[in-house]
């Protein structure tokens, strides 16, 4: 029997692999669990991977190739399922999020990548960077506006952000570039394609006050959480953090204001800014 062919990098490998992954492994009559015991990982990431919500690690390819003899098939097409226009230590989690179904993130500082305007993505990123030079910085905002590119659909995914006061508050890129942010916002959540909700300085401490928080929701896949930082990321599978983080956003929303108290207040917001009065 001929073995599977090497993947396509222009064709979505990473799920093709997880495709090819799920294939070999029901071939050789082994569960998730029990693959997962041979690569020392957990049931639930081989699924991730099969679903293709998870990286293959060039570490993890060749012991794949080992358990489920695959003739060093997934050790030589790792690289292409890996390729990604995003800094390593976030590409997993755009990946995962292009393919989730639900998305609840909580953001204490700036208005999340989903969100954003091309104007206020090249604020934040030269931000970021303030010596690299201008393609650099075009290529990095023409990737987050990809990442916006998830809203064209007209439900999925499901959107709901939870934006501190902080976020709104905080002048990036200028206050017209502040005032077309903050329009879009309102925009999204007036067409019913966003929920989103503010929570005010005056609700004092809160739950997330160490930092940002996302979670995601697949079809046929675990829920992850993806904690960020400056210049680090990391996915987290393990189901009781899951539903710890999911209480923890839960409790964000019941101390935020109300999505019309929400609308009104980063509508408010934005006519500050156009009239460029102190908000």
């Amino acid at each position: 029997m001929p073995g599977p062919k090497d993947l396509d990098p222009s064709s979505s490998p990473r799920a093709l692999l997880g495709a090819e992954l799920r294939h070999a492994r029901e071939r050789k009559g082994l569960s998730q669990e029990s693959l997962g015991l041979k690569l020392f990982v957990s049931g639930t990431f081989v699924g991730q991977l099969e679903a293709g919500t998870r990286r293959l690690r060039p570490d993890m390819a060749p012991l794949i190739d080992e358990a489920l003899e695959t003739d060093g098939f997934f050790e030589r097409n790792c690289s292409a399922a890996a390729k990604s226009r995003y800094e390593d230590h976030f590409a997993e989690a755009a990946e995962a999020e292009g393919q989730a179904t639900v998305i609840r993130q909580y953001a204490p500082l700036l208005i999340p990548g989903l969100l954003q305007t091309p104007a206020y993505a090249q604020a934040v990123n030269r931000a970021y960077d303030p010596t690299a030079t201008e393609e650099t910085i075009e290529e990095w905002t023409e990737g987050r506006m990809e990442r916006v590119r998830l809203l064209g659909h007209p439900t999925k995914p499901v959107l709901w952000t939870v934006l501190d006061e902080a976020a709104l508050r905080r002048v990036t890129g200028g206050r017209a570039v502040m005032a077309e942010a903050l329009h879009h916002i309102a925009n999204l959540a007036r067409q019913n394609r966003v929920i989103v909700q503010v929570l005010p300085f005056s609700a004092g401490a809160h739950p997330a006050m160490r930092g940002a928080l996302k979670l995601m929701e697949f079809e046929d896949a675990p829920p992850l959480v993806y904690y960020e930082g400056v210049g680090t990321g990391r996915l987290e599978d393990d189901p009781a953090t899951v539903v710890q983080q999911r209480f923890r956003f839960d409790l964000l929303v019941a101390s935020a204001l109300s999505r019309e108290k929400s609308l009104v207040l980063i509508e408010e917001l934005a006519q500050d800014y156009t009239h460029e009065e102190h908000p």
